[in-house]
């Protein structure tokens, strides 16, 4: 997909949503029972693919905001946190496994809120 593309049509946030809900309970809380173990690698693929995805459309709406605007430098913050988070790795252990997809399920679902209230507050 061209970056040309990305910005022609707003990201589909409540997909983006339904991903994180498999893994988090509403309350962002770890007690929600993982999925089967092909189901969490294909998840936790489609968590990257939507991060990646968010985070340019995130700076877009940030670069937007004042330079010293109090949702730019968080949306910026999280930003720079979602790329440490796509940094980690799969590891043999299943609760490695399940605790990175989580991580990346709530940095997701934190850009997903950045990129509301910054296009919320768009003219």
């Amino acid at each position: 997909m061209s970056t040309k593309q990305q910005t022609d049509f707003p990201p589909d946030i409540e997909e983006m949503r339904a991903s994180t809900a498999l893994l988090l309970d509403p309350d962002g809380a770890a007690d929600v029972l993982p999925p089967a173990a092909d189901e969490l690698a294909a998840l936790t693929a489609t968590l990257r693919q939507h991060i990646q995805l968010l985070i340019p459309e995130v700076a877009r709406a940030a670069a937007r905001e004042p330079k010293d605007s109090i949702p730019r430098y968080c949306a910026l913050a999280c930003i720079g946190e979602a790329h440490n988070k796509l940094r980690l790795g799969d590891d043999d252990m299943p609760s490695i496994r399940v605790s990175v997809a989580r991580k990346l399920a709530r940095v997701l679902n934190a850009l997903c809120d950045h990129w509301e209230t910054l296009v919320r507050a768009t003219p």
